[in-house]
């Protein structure tokens, strides 16, 4: 163990809700938990720890001789626990106050408050889990999709670490290789045979690391979610849209062209996929001071968007503003709405198709006509078939990806010398470095400061 002292923070949301949990961990937890819990007729367990780890005990938590609450006991034994130490759970009524009085009598019993994080920075300083299943913990908590919540529990059941582990097991495999010929080349031979084997080795190992850092895309849209620009000229419709999306009457929707004058920005969940959605001012030329404002606004998101949805009036003819958004989309991954299907178009789905070289949608988001259609080609754009989250890892921390690219490099170095016909004894220098790159991933040889910035961003219970 690395830390014994006892720590204590409430476990769950400080908000009035059914039931509450006060958690305790450290090497006093069970002599704590002891002085203030008492069963029902008053008595206290003749040896707290004697108790079958796991169970759960029904009494009160005392003050002093006042009973404070009747609740819930369960205690887990080192190293059977989240923490790998002593811990135990109160559950308790879920009042902000009672388990603020419960955890402050804790803490007048000998443990002091958990810092932000420190139940899971525990688990991962005793070895219960590394570094990469910690950081899939505060992902899971904060999941915003199916996707997400998926990708995060696997993490967190290892698929991360294992894919990390195998590729530092075949390099050191080869290190120790090489070391071995080196102090022993009579009888193991670095010869031209074993120089293209290990270029074919390296070779192999970065194809599976490019297609880690490749899969970061997928990994940023599933937990961040997709930014999402809705451009038109004004009174297509696009706030009619924005409202549709969010189910609810968020954007000001009128005849009058030009009532949206600044960006609109929403999160929502689109079949399980989450988008950052912005409603923009309609583009068009204006001598209006403020909607230029809006305007010019609305092109710097088109810039920074991951997804243009453009949303067009079929009922009017298309105008020199539409050739503008049609020029300023250009290149830009996006999909196109033919809006207000309901009226008689004068717009048709294949001259759209023809101008814009996107596929087009008709919708009416009056009707609600079309949703359907675009949440598929939603899905389409982001994710390629469906991820199969049991045998595909899917890097979503940017801490990983840089590892990956810096151990990348490294073995890209290894080549280089193959190539140049450098000494062997230049290879496990690049071959290390790119093994120590991995093994920060899963937490090996990382710094303090790294581990406390990355507990630090929890919350105070977990």
């Amino acid at each position: 163990m690395v830390k014994t002292d006892t720590i204590a923070a409430i476990a769950t949301p400080l908000a009035d809700a059914g039931i509450g949990i006060v958690r305790i961990s450290g090497e006093e937890a069970f002599d704590l938990i002891g002085r203030i819990f008492r069963k029902k007729d008053g008595s206290q367990l003749t040896s707290i720890r004697d108790v079958v780890s796991r169970e759960v005990y029904y009494g009160f938590i005392y003050d002093g001789d006042r009973p404070l609450d009747e609740v819930l006991m369960i205690v887990m034994k080192a190293p059977h626990s989240y923490t790998a130490e002593d811990t135990v759970e109160i559950d308790c009524h879920g009042g902000s106050l009672m388990m603020k009085r419960i955890l402050e009598t804790v803490v007048r019993n000998g443990a002091r408050l958990a810092e932000p994080g420190e139940f899971t920075k525990r688990a991962f300083l005793n070895g219960r889990i590394d570094l990469s299943q910690a950081e899939a913990v505060i992902d899971v908590i904060s999941a915003q999709n199916d996707h997400a919540l998926q990708s995060s529990v696997s993490q967190l059941q290892g698929s991360v670490s294992r894919t990390i582990k195998g590729l530092r097991e075949r390099i050191l495999y080869q290190v120790a290789y090489i070391e071995s010929a080196l102090d022993d080349p009579e009888h193991i031979p670095l010869d031209e045979d074993y120089r293209d084997q290990l270029e074919s080795f390296l070779e192999t190992v970065k194809v599976e690391i490019r297609a880690l850092i490749a899969s970061f895309d997928h990994g940023r849209v599933m937990t961040e979610g997709v930014k999402t620009v809705i451009l038109g000229k004004p009174n297509v419709g696009k706030s009619s849209l924005m409202n549709l999306l969010l189910g609810e009457e968020r954007a000001i929707v009128t005849d009058i062209a030009g009532t949206t004058r600044d960006t609109l920005e929403e999160k929502l969940s689109l079949g399980g996929i989450t988008l950052k959605v912005v409603d923009t001012a309609g583009i068009r030329s204006t001598e209006d001071v403020v909607e230029k404002i809006g305007v010019d606004r609305a092109k710097r998101a088109a810039g920074e968007a991951d997804l243009i949805i453009y949303v067009v009036d079929g009922s009017s003819p298309l105008d020199e503003d539409d050739r503008a958004i049609m020029e300023l989309i250009r290149d830009k991954q996006s999909i196109v709405l033919l809006n207000k299907s309901d009226l008689a178009m004068v717009v048709s789905k294949e001259e759209l198709e023809e101008r814009t070289g996107q596929r087009v949608i008709m919708i009416s988001a009056k009707e609600e006509l079309g949703m359907d259609c675009l949440e598929e080609e939603i899905k389409a754009l982001f994710y390629q078939g469906e991820i199969h989250f049991n045998d595909q890892v899917i890097l979503t921390n940017l801490r990983h990806k840089t590892a990956l690219e810096e151990s990348l490099r490294s073995l890209e170095r290894v080549e280089q010398s193959i190539a140049e016909g450098m000494p062997e004894d230049l290879y496990p220098i690049d071959m290390m470095d790119a093994y120590g790159q991995l093994g920060s991933i899963i937490g090996e040889a990382v710094g303090e400061d790294l581990v406390d910035e990355i507990f630090r961003k929890f919350c105070m219970g977990k």
